[in-house]
């Protein structure tokens, strides 16, 4: 009886499980496919019923799945920023010193809205109508990235690399002072509307840097 009775509710949750994870595999193709979309068209005038055409289905079909066009954005900013996200907690979380951490870090974020900018253009545009829109992913993207900062002042104080401070004010210090090199808009606007080349932002990430670092040092 024990036995039969296990398999029933082993049953049972399978009979539970299975939907689910249909589901969850058809929200990962049409965010796949409507990532596709986004680089080939641009997010604006990517539709639903486009999105729904490449998947051979009906435009409720996928409201099934997303309640709104708002949500698939959201979806697929969440897809971008979570890569970017990975390399950040990599370096942060990695070897060396926390000096040498948080100056690789600084540099990354930066190397990240150029790698944007040039080579996804059409996401460099939704990344960008994010940030100007409060979209709740930036929030939590950057929560997460002052996070990562905030370890490594944690342990570049614990080494005697850094003066005694909170470590989660200071992050979100650090991060206001380096808005002008991670906005993606003021990044865009420096090369395309000033002429500043990469490489001279690029020093002036690297300027910046050291500033802050100054100002860490005991």
């Amino acid at each position: 009886m024990m036995v039969e009775g296990k398999r029933h509710i082993m049953s049972g949750r399978t009979l539970v499980d299975a939907p689910a994870a249909r589901a969850e595999a058809m929200r990962g193709r049409i965010e796949e496919v409507a990532e596709q979309l986004f680089r080939s068209m641009g997010y604006q005038k990517t539709a639903v019923a486009d999105i729904a055409r490449e998947l051979g289905m009906s435009p409720a079909n996928v409201y099934r799945f997303y309640p709104s066009k708002s949500a698939i954005n959201e979806a697929i900013a969440q897809r971008t920023l979570g890569a970017m996200l990975a390399e950040i907690d990599s370096i942060a979380n990695g070897p060396g010193a926390a000096t040498t951490r948080l100056r690789r870090v600084l540099s990354q974020l930066f190397e990240q809205k150029i790698e944007v900018f040039f080579q996804e253009r059409r996401l460099h545009d939704m990344v960008s109508a994010a940030m100007d829109e409060h979209w709740n992913v930036i929030e939590r993207h950057l929560a997460e990235v002052q996070a990562a900062i905030a370890r490594i002042l944690a342990d570049g104080m614990a080494a005697g690399e850094f003066d005694s401070c909170d470590p989660v004010k200071e992050a979100q210090t650090i991060l206001h002072t380096m808005v002008p090199w991670n906005h993606p808009a003021l990044v865009a606007s420096c090369i395309a509307r000033k002429g500043q080349t990469v490489e001279e932002l690029r020093a002036q990430v690297a300027d910046m840097t050291e500033f802050v670092l100054r100002a860490l040092r005991p």
